[in-house]
C-alpha cells in the first residue's frame, strides 16, 4: 500500500548514460513530521512487540527495568534515515520500487549496521523487473560533497562494489532468495534474477539516497554521478538527495 509523500520540489537533476540524479527538497515541516510519525516510524518501531512485553508486566517487575528495556528501541539518526529512504521510494509515485523484507527486523544488536547493501529488493518498469541494490547516507555535514559521500566507506565507493563485486552480489541474491518464497515476491525474484544471470550480473539497478538537513546543493551528487556513470549498460544508477527542514 502506497501513503503519499510528503510535497517537494525537484531543485536539480541530470541525466547521463544510464545514471539518473536528483536533488529533492521539502519546505513544509508539519507535513514531513506526519509522514515520518504515519509511515517512517512503523518500519523503526515494533509495537506489537512493545505492546506484549508490557502485557507481561506485573507489580514484582521493577518499573525502571521496563523503561531501559523498551528504550533500546529508540532508533538513531542512520536508522530513520533508512526507513525514510526505504518509505519514499517504495511510495513514490514515479517509479514502483519493492522491498520485500523490512530490514530492521535483521538487526541483532541495537542500532546495530548490517553487512551489505542497506536497500534490497525490485524495481519494476512495465514487464521489466531489475535487481535493486542500495545504500542510504543521512548527514548534516556542511561540507559539500559531504563526507558520507566520499572515500572507501563513502557512498559512491560502496555502489560501485554492488555493481562489480560478485562476492557481495551473490550473498545479496541468496539473502534476497530466502525472503521472497511467496508471491508475488517469488515471481519478481525468478524474473530480475534470470535477468541478472543472463547479462552476467550487469543487468540490475543502483540506487543511492542522501538525506540531509542542509543548504540544498547540487555539488552533493556531482562527483558521485561522474564516477558511477562510468558503469556500463545496462547496469542502471538512480542517485537522490533529499533536503529536510532543520
Amino acid at each position: 500500500m502506497r501513503h503519499p509523500i510528503p510535497n517537494y520540489r525537484t531543485i536539480y537533476s541530470g541525466i547521463k548514460k544510464s545514471t539518473r540524479w536528483e536533488g529533492r527538497i521539502i519546505d513544509d515541516a508539519e507535513q514531513l513530521q506526519e509522514y515520518m510519525q504515519k509511515v517512517v516510524w512503523s518500519r523503526i518501531i515494533d509495537d506489537q512487540f512493545e505492546a506484549e512485553i508490557r502485557g507481561m508486566v506485573t507489580a514484582e517487575v521493577e518499573p525502571q527495568f521496563i523503561r531501559d528495556f523498551l528504550h533500546l528501541n529508540l532508533p538513531n539518526v542512520s536508522t530513520v534515515g533508512e526507513a525514510f529512504a526505504e518509505s519514499t521510494l517504495q511510495d513514490d509515485s514515479d517509479v514502483k520500487i519493492i522491498l520485500p523484507w523490512n530490514t530492521m527486523r535483521d538487526r541483532r544488536t541495537p542500532h546495530a549496521s548490517l553487512p551489505g547493501a542497506d536497500l534490497v529488493g525490485f524495481y519494476c518498469k512495465d514487464e521489466t523487473v531489475l535487481l535493486l541494490f542500495g545504500e542510504v547516507k543521512t548527514s548534516s555535514d556542511t561540507t559539500t560533497p559531504p563526507r558520507v559521500m566520499t572515500g572507501e566507506k563513502g557512498m559512491t565507493q560502496q555502489l560501485k562494489r554492488n555493481a562489480t563485486d560478485i562476492k557481495i552480489q551473490f550473498t545479496l541474491l541468496n539473502w534476497l532468495e530466502a525472503r521472497c518464497k511467496d508471491q508475488p515476491y517469488q515471481e519478481l525474484y525468478q524474473k530480475a534474477a534470470k535477468r541478472y544471470v543472463d547479462s552476467s550480473g550487469k543487468d540490475l539497478i543502483l540506487v543511492g539516497v542522501l538525506i540531509r538537513d542542509t543548504v540544498p546543493n547540487e555539488r552533493d551528487l556531482d562527483s558521485s554521478q561522474k564516477q558511477l556513470s562510468k558503469l556500463d549498460y545496462p547496469t542502471r544508477i538512480l542517485l537522490v538527495a533529499w533536503y529536510l527542514p532543520g
